[in-house]
């Protein structure tokens, strides 16, 4: 997950465009249902003659065909209005439901008593597992030291992450040196290199080495904000590496001698990247000094190191906080259809620091995701968790609904795809990381969900997002929840987890974007 952040513009457009589309629905004239009939009659086959043969012709697009397509399109006067309508605006503008907007309300039910503040903004980089993540280890914080507002730099775990990332694919690299460099294992490595996304685990692999920061001691630089420019240049950089280090692993016996000195330079030079990007940041190891004021506007001072820092989550005051659950226990619950429930999954050769923990989930079914999220909910914990952003949503109005956009009623086509096809046809991906902090329940059964997104205060309600039940079910993935809430229905992955993953060699469902 983690792609830079995209907006759908939406300029002002009259529902009038709308409600006249509506009102052009003809019906069917005795001519057109004769066409339809006619038509049907070359698909569907006849007992008493042979189906008609797929002809050569058929394999190519006929120019006179098409022109027969436009003059029979453009007599519908509701394909012209249409056609004025959605040539010169986004059609998701122009096919937004009304209805759907005054439904999705800001109101629910359940709702954690501290969500955490400011809305935080990731700008243009894809880092909103690192967002999502420290949106969720912050409340802990805000609760053990009475504040008001607070954030985790986000700039510190990303420093680390590249260039664990970097030392990730080296090594990938090194294994994989006598594979085709052409085929699709070392090219899918050399794809993405470094790029900005990453997962729940990978988070908890850089609290675990290099701990955490406020963010007011290690801001966001202007690259941290706009990452292109160092991915861009990194990812030259180490597919250049690349080929070097596959020379040399799979070369004579003096030269693989040469192979750690060789890499060791290499990193050092993606380090003297970031630094210089970045800015230096903190070390896990050394003290810092946290000057602060709390809710109560008293002057606080805390001497600590990131390490210690991050260990606050898991201490007694900070379990406590939480109601009984240690945020870095937190594990991940996904929802893919393709595979069996109730199994162990993970992703073969993703992750950011060698020799830790790998990306796993426990496969559920949705009713089990939600039963969980709302027990979490319940308890006053937020959640993170991945979906496909960008599917029926909008940024500007930061409504999640897969009845928000009506693409039958201005292209009269019907999409029907369900989750597991989706996954396979690439149709669908986790591309992006968000909390959860609310949920709406109606007679036992969730309805909407409230949503803390990392696009800053311009984005949807200052912020704030709203989730439909049925765009959860659809487009939600993974959830990362405190094991006392889950109740599987299949029991045993406990032992999975003791005697080995099982491992996909594609990817389950993708780091997103």
């Amino acid at each position: 997950m983690g792609n830079p952040q995209s907006k759908v513009h939406e300029p002002a457009i009259a529902d009038k465009l709308t409600e006249r589309l509506r009102a052009l629905e003809v019906k069917e004239s005795k001519e057109t249902k004769e066409d339809n009939q006619e038509l049907e009659k070359e698909y569907v086959y006849v007992a008493h003659r042979e189906p008609p043969s797929y002809s050569p012709a058929s394999r190519t697009v006929s120019i006179s065909t098409t022109e027969e397509w436009e003059k029979e399109l453009l007599q519908d006067p509701k394909n012209r209005l249409a056609l004025s309508a959605l040539s010169s605006n986004a059609p998701t503008s122009i096919l937004t439901q009304r209805s759907t907007t005054i439904l999705d309300t800001q109101n629910f039910n359940i709702k954690i008593p501290l969500e955490g503040a400011p809305i935080t903004n990731q700008r243009a980089s894809g880092r909103c597992w690192l967002f999502a993540a420290t949106n969720v280890f912050r409340v802990a914080t805000m609760r053990k030291h009475n504040l008001k507002e607070f954030e985790i730099s986000q700039a510190y775990l990303f420093f680390w992450d590249k260039l664990e990332k970097a030392n990730f694919f080296m090594e990938q690299i090194i294994d994989t040196a006598s594979d085709d460099l052409e085929g699709r294992l070392v090219q899918r490595l050399m794809s993405q290199p470094v790029g900005d996304g990453g997962q729940w685990d990978m988070v908890a692999n850089l609290v675990e080495k290099y701990g955490l920061v406020p963010h007011a001691l290690y801001p966001d630089s202007f690259n941290a904000m706009n990452s292109y420019a160092m991915g861009s240049l990194i990812t030259t950089k180490l597919r250049e590496d690349a080929l070097k280090l596959r020379r040399i692993a799979t070369g004579s016996v003096n030269a693989k001698a040469s192979l750690s000195g060789v890499k060791e330079k290499m990193l050092r030079e993606v380090h003297l990247i970031l630094t210089l990007m970045f800015g230096p940041p903190p070390n896990p190891s050394k003290e810092f000094t946290w000057d602060y004021r709390d809710k109560d506007d008293k002057f606080q001072s805390i001497k600590t190191t990131p390490l210690k820092f991050a260990t606050e989550l898991s201490s007694r005051e900070g379990v406590r906080a939480c109601g009984g659950t240690d945020v870095r226990e937190l594990f991940s619950l996904v929802n893919d259809p393709r595979n069996e429930y109730g199994e162990l999954l993970s992703v073969d050769k993703l992750g950011n620091v060698v020799g830790a923990r790998g990306i796993t989930y426990v496969n559920v079914d949705m009713d089990t995701i939600k039963t969980a999220c709302i027990s979490m909910l319940r308890s006053g914990l937020p959640i993170f968790f991945g979906s496909d952003v960008g599917k029926f949503s909008s940024s500007t109005s930061g409504i999640m609904d897969t009845n928000l956009i009506d693409y039958e009623l201005g292209f009269n086509i019907r999409l029907g795809l369900d989750k597991a096809s989706r996954l396979r046809t690439g149709e669908s991906a986790m591309t992006h990381a968000m909390v959860l902090t609310a949920v709406h329940v109606v007679d036992g059964k969730s309805v909407r969900w409230r949503v803390q997104n990392s696009w800053g205060k311009d984005a949807g309600t200052e912020g704030w997002f709203v989730m439909s039940e049925r765009w959860m079910d659809e487009f939600v993935y993974q959830v990362v929840v405190d094991p006392r809430y889950v109740m599987l229905k299949q029991s045993g992955w406990e032992v999975q987890v003791g005697t080995g993953v099982r491992t996909l060699i594609r990817d389950v469902l993708g780091v997103g974007s």
